[in-house]
Formats: structure tokens, C-alpha cells, sequence
């Protein structure tokens, strides 16, 4: 299940990793990503104060997976 997450006192805790993906000359499409202790989270980086999707560790290996095998249209 993946759900939105808006808690953004526990945010800042958080060590928050930027797409490997991303370069500084086109953030116009990064997000970052976040271990919580429960759950992953995935936020946009250009509104890190903004709601955060949250999803358990075998759904954003999943995500991962259809990713890398190109089956988003992202």
C-alpha cells in the first residue's frame, strides 16, 4: 500500500538521498528517497516541506524493479 505522508517533523530526522539520476543543471524531475523505520519514503525535491508518498520495503522493491526494467513511462 503505498500512502501519503505529511509528517514533517519526522522529516527532518530523516537522511534524505537524491536520485542518483539527477544532475544540478535539470532539477526540475528529481525526487529523493528516505528510510523510515517502517516504511520507505519518496518525495519531491523541490517541495521538500510537501507530502511525502510512503511504501514498505517489498513495494518500492518492486518499484525499483518495474523501473529498471522499463516498465514506467517515466
Amino acid at each position: 500500500m503505498i500512502r501519503s505522508h505529511t509528517g514533517v517533523a519526522e522529516s527532518h530526522a530523516l537522511i534524505w538521498r537524491k536520485s542518483s539520476r539527477s544532475n544540478s543543471f535539470d532539477n526540475a524531475q528529481c525526487v529523493e528517497v528516505a528510510g523510515a523505520e517502517t516504511s520507505i519514503l519518496v518525495r519531491d525535491s523541490k517541495d521538500v516541506q510537501g507530502a511525502a508518498l510512503s511504501m514498505g520495503g517489498s513495494e518500492w522493491a518492486e518499484l525499483v524493479t518495474r523501473i529498471k526494467q522499463g516498465q514506467l513511462d517515466l
